[in-house]
């Protein structure tokens, strides 16, 4: 049938006076084969979209059946790669009828072969997207961030290997030796690690701290002599936001070596506090404070009740001083500082029940009357 076609297409240019379309060209392939790549190409494309809508519904009915949803997402996911596989095909059927022979038949079918392999890892690209976000519903997943981080990581990985292989299929499609490719990686590769080697502990150190999660975007943390909320978290370093309002950025390698402290793993925060009242209080009016204290820190239902501290310390310079330890059963600096505010406020309240009232800073300077001379 190809013969038949491509002799009736040559009587047909040389009636028509164009025998000059039957002339080799570049890679030896007819002018008139050039010109016909074009429409081929769209005939191709057209074709790929024609085949993928008649097979789009058989697939869709027979995920359909199953309980799951990723089986129809991934239907969905695939459906641009498929497309490019059809028109590939028919592509490739079209090269066929036009009889392509010599130079030009081996480039054009390393072409076809490294589209087929672009299409094939196009689709496996696709489809890890779905993979991951199907593992981001599962149970584990939704109720661990630090699994939820290792996902996005090891699906950032799992694409670049993707895309490497693929790259390398294709190389290999044109017909270069895959084996010398690779090893002239290796050499690439060496070098590339002794110029990137900070980049690449940067990128390990975005892995370990995806899998520790010491914090986590918005958590107030300190690290080393610093103090500020996390902002961003990326592949290479992560910016915090100081109470200043700067912003900080630390490479990832270099923090996860350093001593980070996240104040909102905190399940309890510390409320410490020094009344001072004035000398001349009695001791039934200091045992009346005290009582006081403890009973108005009992009271607060955020206080943990187990480590509440009320005692008298000591003499200071010019008051009696009372020394408070207690913890408030709250994560979060806001609510810490409305309780701490609560607490104060029914302290002074204590106090002026007691009897007695806060020490002023004082001074007592005695005048020694120099003898005459």
């Amino acid at each position: 049938m190809s013969s038949t076609l491509m002799t009736w297409l040559r009587d047909v240019l040389m009636d028509a006076g164009l025998d000059v379309l039957l002339r080799p060209g570049f890679l030896q392939i007819l002018w008139w084969q050039w010109i016909a790549f074009p429409v081929v190409g769209l005939v191709s494309w057209a074709a790929g979209r024609l085949m993928r809508a008649v097979s789009r519904p058989i697939l869709a009915r027979l995920t359909a059946r199953t309980v799951n949803v990723w089986d129809d997402q991934l239907v969905d996911s695939v459906g641009p790669p498929v497309t490019l596989a059809f028109a590939v095909m028919v592509f490739a059927f079209g090269c066929l009828l036009m009889e392509l022979s010599g130079p030009g038949l081996a480039v054009v079918s390393s072409f076809l072969r490294a589209a087929l392999a672009f299409a094939a890892f196009w689709a496996l690209w696709r489809s890890t997207g779905v993979f991951i976000g199907w593992l981001m519903t599962r149970p584990w997943a939704t109720t661990s961030p630090s699994a939820r981080n290792l996902l996005t990581v090891s699906s950032n990985i799992l694409r670049g290997v993707i895309f490497g292989v693929g790259l390398l299929a294709m190389i290999g499609a044109f017909g270069y030796p895959v084996g010398t490719v690779l090893a002239g990686l290796g050499i690439g590769g060496l070098a590339l690690a002794f110029g990137a080697q900070k980049t690449v502990e940067n990128v390990f150190g975005s892995v370990s701290l995806a899998v520790d999660q010491p914090f986590r975007v918005g958590d107030l943390v300190k690290v080393e002599d610093f103090m500020g909320t996390v902002e961003d978290i990326g592949l290479r370093s992560t910016r915090f936001r100081t109470p200043d309002r700067t912003l900080v950025s630390i490479p990832n390698g270099k923090l996860a070596d350093q001593r980070l402290e996240s104040f909102e793993a905190r399940d309890r925060l510390r409320f410490a506090a020094t009344v001072s009242v004035k000398y001349g209080t009695t001791r039934p009016q200091m045992e009346t404070l005290l009582a006081g204290l403890e009973a108005t820190l009992r009271a607060h239902p955020r206080i943990w009740p187990d480590a509440i501290e009320v005692k008298f310390s000591g003499f200071g310079p010019s008051s009696l001083d009372v020394e408070v330890s207690a913890w408030f059963q709250v994560s979060g600096g806001h609510e810490f500082l409305q309780c701490r505010q609560d607490v104060l406020l029914d302290f002074m309240r204590v106090v002026e029940e007691s009897g007695t009232s806060f020490a002023l800073p004082t001074r007592t300077v005695h005048l020694v009357p120099q003898a005459p001379g």
